[in-house]
């Protein structure tokens, strides 16, 4: 029910989704809140979502005009797969999770106070900080509740805690009914079950005037031929939970003038990090959303999140990045056979075999993650994957010069021909860090040999997909395509700028929405196409357009693009996409996010085991940006620049407050060695 309402809460305001002022605020860099008692635009829900490594958790909360919230939890067990029905899509059998969704009536105990059941009173604000924070007005009998959602960072359990507290001058008596539900399912791996229960009940107390009382409630899941649930404490977990948020509130912190784009990098490294899995893979990062748990694909992770894990330092996040090339590295065969693009429900195989550029895509992320690491031995075991994916990619050129495959990361919501502009632009990108890998691994041949490639495929890409599309010289995505395509993107990323102003041109006055982001493609001759966006097509933009050197305007997208995913209606993290998932928050845009940023805005580039280049452009009206805690090569330094009477300088800062670089920025990136 719950569910049913958000969906038609966001439905209905779909008009003016965004195009209000914003319904949150800012309270510092971790957290922000809604005011609900001050609140006029009400009804309206949201939802957020937290992950542990056994479990993640889809928080719906909704709020009526009298400011009661209705709460309703949707706990995923993502390594429990219960048989499908025989009624169920086939492709359910890749997607069945142990679940169930909770409303309060479920998952709570009663409480009673004067022998009425205690309801919670109005709710004054919501805060969202890593946790889900309610709270509550005093209720009919005078207690005040203030509720707070977080899941169990390694176990299988999440939890809620309840901080009762008495403002009044006049003891109140509270009793307790014992509630607690089992839940079973059977799958190939036998009967598992999940209960929820109160951790501990306080039996008949009072609470005295001034005094608080806190408790927890959970739901844990037990797996087959596990005698008994956990019983580890629910204050340790929620101690676990905040020594994560700790370490990604430690760890690459941006530091800019704009302090709302400050706060939404901080959310998006939580985000990015906490969708880690155990699995039969080993550690594994997953997209979430309520639909892909415990699997990887060559986008979300491969591409996207895993190259961003050595910039923040995240020994798990590394982790999961190598065990996601080790599991595609297994899939490469001697005769290039197309590579599966993902692992769904830890091994099973996806449900077509299709050539979405994988290949690409894995080379292009592997490649900037070991030269990220800075490890030689890590380098040494994912440089075959990476030699492989390169020479299937130039097996597969057409006659053009460019790469042919079946489609691209959107598996075919959208027409791509036989050659697109995605696949070739990856492949480009690739190579060139490719070339950079070589070298330092003394493959001195293969480093020469992806350099003329690279440079064969330059001219290819230009004389295939340069095209003069809605008047301006821009790319076309494949041979047919006569209209604009977000991922022409792509090519500025990888550092293509012939047509850089006319890209930039196309991106920010023909494809932005008033959503704060590009439409997929504008004047698609579906309707329903031409209005749907994806949030890793705008964040390539901007780290693409930054790249390009459009540096103010990129601004000024990306903080209207910020503020709508931070501040405005569905909050706290970007979004995978619109109206396809209600904008559900995967996780690897999150890393997509950071990464506008750190490759984008201060324009990092590893080239080396121990060097990288950076070009941090400061915006006009900024003096000053910096990156802290940056921890490249597996290092610990900051990248800062400020402009001076010298001009603009860029230096970089060790842990102990050396300075081991100061260069005046020119128009060439900069070269720091360490």
């Amino acid at each position: 029910m719950v569910k049913l309402l958000f969906a038609l809460l966001l439905l209905s305001s779909t008009s003016t989704l965004f195009a209000q002022s914003n319904r949150w605020e800012l309270t510092d860099r971790h957290t922000i809140r809604w005011d609900v008692a001050a609140e006029t635009r009400l009804p309206h829900g949201d939802n957020v979502e937290m992950a542990g490594r056994k479990v993640a958790a889809i928080v719906h909360y909704a709020i009526d005009t009298a400011r009661r919230v209705t709460v309703t939890r949707d706990v995923i067990f993502p390594q429990l797969h219960p048989f499908i029905k025989e009624t169920d899509p086939w492709w359910q059998a890749y997607r069945a999770y142990f679940r169930h969704k909770f409303t309060d009536a479920e998952f709570l105990p009663g409480i009673y106070a004067d022998e009425q059941e205690l309801v919670p009173g109005p709710v004054e604000d919501i805060r969202l900080d890593g946790t889900l924070r309610i709270r509550h007005g005093a209720s009919e009998s005078g207690v005040r509740i203030d509720r707070t959602f977080f899941p169990a960072p390694v176990e299988a359990a999440f939890l809620e805690k309840w901080e009762l507290h008495n403002p009044t001058d006049t003891p109140i008596p509270l009793e307790f009914a014992t509630n607690s539900a089992l839940r079973t399912a059977y799958g190939a791996e036998g009967l598992f079950s999940m209960i929820v229960q109160p951790e501990t009940l306080p039996g008949n107390f009072v609470l005295a005037p001034g005094a608080r009382k806190t408790l927890y409630f959970r739901v844990d899941a037990m797996e087959p031929n596990v005698v008994k649930f956990t019983n580890t404490a629910a204050a340790s977990h929620e101690a676990q939970r905040r020594e994560f948020l700790a370490e990604m509130r430690d760890n690459l912190i941006l530091e800019t003038p704009d302090s709302m784009l400050n706060a939404l990098f901080e959310f998006s490294k939580v985000r990015a990090s906490e969708s880690i899995f155990d699995s039969e893979l080993g550690v594994i990062h997953s997209p979430g959303g309520g639909r892909y748990y415990v699997g990887i694909w060559a986008n979300d992770q491969a591409e996207y999140v895993s190259p961003f894990f050595p910039y923040l330092g995240y020994d798990l996040g590394n982790e999961s990045a190598d065990n996601t090339y080790r599991a595609f590295a297994t899939e490469t065969t001697p005769d290039y056979r197309k590579i599966r693009y993902s692992f769904e429900v830890e091994n099973l195989h996806p449900p077509a075999a299709l050539d979405r550029g994988d290949a690409a895509m894995i080379a292009y992320g592997a490649a900037q993650y070991v030269l990220a690491r800075g490890d030689e031995a890590t380098a040494r075991e994912h440089w075959p994957l990476i030699e492989w994916c390169l020479e299937y990619n130039h097996r597969m050129r057409n006659a053009a010069g460019v790469v042919q495959s079946e489609s691209d990361e959107m598996e075919g919501r959208i027409e791509t021909g036989d050659a697109n502009l995605s696949t070739s632009a990856l492949y480009y990108g690739a190579l060139l860090h490719a070339a950079d890998l070589a070298r330092e691994l003394g493959e001195k041949r293969a480093a020469k040999v992806y350099r003329t490639r690279a440079e064969e495929l330059a001219r290819a890409i230009e004389s295939h997909f340069g095209a003069t599309l809605d008047g301006l010289e821009t790319y076309k995505y494949f041979a047919e395509h006569r209209t604009l395509r977000h991922w022409i993107a792509l090519p500025l990323v990888v550092g293509l700028h012939e047509r850089a102003d006319a890209t930039i041109t196309a991106l920010f006055d023909r494809l932005w929405t008033d959503a704060g982001g590009v439409y997929v493609e504008r004047d698609h001759p579906n309707p329903d196409m031409s209005q749907t966006f994806w949030d890793r097509g705008t964040l390539y933009a901007l780290r693409g357009t930054f790249l390009a050197g459009a540096t103010d305007r990129s601004l000024q997208k990306l903080r209207a693009f910020s503020e709508q995913r931070l501040l405005g209606e569905r909050v706290p993290y970007v979004v995978e996409a619109y109206p396809e998932g209600a904008m559900a928050h995967l996780s690897a845009e999150s890393g997509l996010y950071c990464r506008v940023f750190t490759e984008g805005l201060f324009g990092i580039r590893p080239v080396g085991f121990d060097a990288f280049e950076c070009r941090p452009v400061l915006p006009a009206g900024w003096d000053r940006m910096r990156l802290r805690n940056l921890r490249l090569f597996g290092r610990d330094f900051d990248l800062e620049t400020e402009r001076t009477d010298e001009g603009q300088m860029v230096r970089v800062i060790d842990a102990a407050g050396k300075e081991l670089f100061r260069k005046r920025l020119g128009d060439a990136p900069l070269r720091v060695e360490f």
